[in-house]
């Protein structure tokens, strides 16, 4: 079964780029392609995807008024943001706003088409790259990803390994398979650190983990 991915960005040779690096797969196919975050709305409407491919700056409507609406419609559609280096405040505010994930718009095809399966599965993405830069922003603006300053409780070494394979982008059923656990045992774990943590989803799980140097 194909991955259907939705693309969204404002300069038409960036989307013919990505869609040419996503149509070298044999598993994921572009559903459609949006100039600005308005009519990806709307053809969101029209076509099925599990994964919306998100530039962040857009005329009309960018990325994070995107993700703003997609909350209030109450869509859990996994996000991944198309970034540039100068974005990480934005990028930021996207992964509060439910983003699933960021990559750099230079991304090699390996990490694009494993970035596209990951989400699919369940997983997340946080490019190395990107995500020094993040940090660097989160602490100079003084944010935070969750309202807890410290750990609840420490974390155990279980916890701790499925922690950094869900940093790789390893989803729940992949987990599982990697350590011979069922995949309800691998869900409880992850609801476990992200009560320990402080945090709602996966992705600011990582973060928080990157940040307190915990992998």
């Amino acid at each position: 079964m194909k991955i259907n991915v939705g693309l969204v960005d404002d300069q038409s040779l960036v989307r013919a780029g990505i869609r040419t690096l996503l149509e070298l797969s044999e598993d994921i196919r572009v559903s459609f392609e949006a100039s600005n975050g308005e009519e990806a709305l709307e053809k969101l409407e029209q076509y099925g995807v599990q994964v919306l491919l998100l530039d962040v700056r857009m005329p009309r409507m960018g990325g994070l008024e995107v993700l703003k609406r997609l909350k209030e419609m109450g869509k859990e559609l996994p996000v991944l943001l198309l970034t540039t280096f100068d974005d990480d405040e934005v990028v930021l505010e996207a992964v509060k706003l439910g983003a699933k994930g960021y990559l750099l718009k230079d991304v090699s095809l390996e990490q694009l088409l494993g970035a596209v399966r990951s989400l699919a599965s369940g997983g997340v993405q946080v490019q190395p790259a990107v995500t020094e830069r993040v940090l660097q922003a989160l602490r100079g603006t003084g944010s935070k990803l969750s309202d807890e300053d410290d750990l609840l409780e420490p974390l155990t070494d279980r916890e701790l390994e499925i922690l950094r394979l869900m940093a790789g982008g390893y989803s729940n059923k992949e987990i599982a398979g990697a350590h011979n656990l069922s995949e309800g045992t691998v869900k409880n774990h992850v609801s476990s650190i992200l009560g320990k943590l402080g945090v709602r989803d996966r992705t600011r799980a990582v973060l928080k983990a990157l940040e307190r140097a915990l992998i």
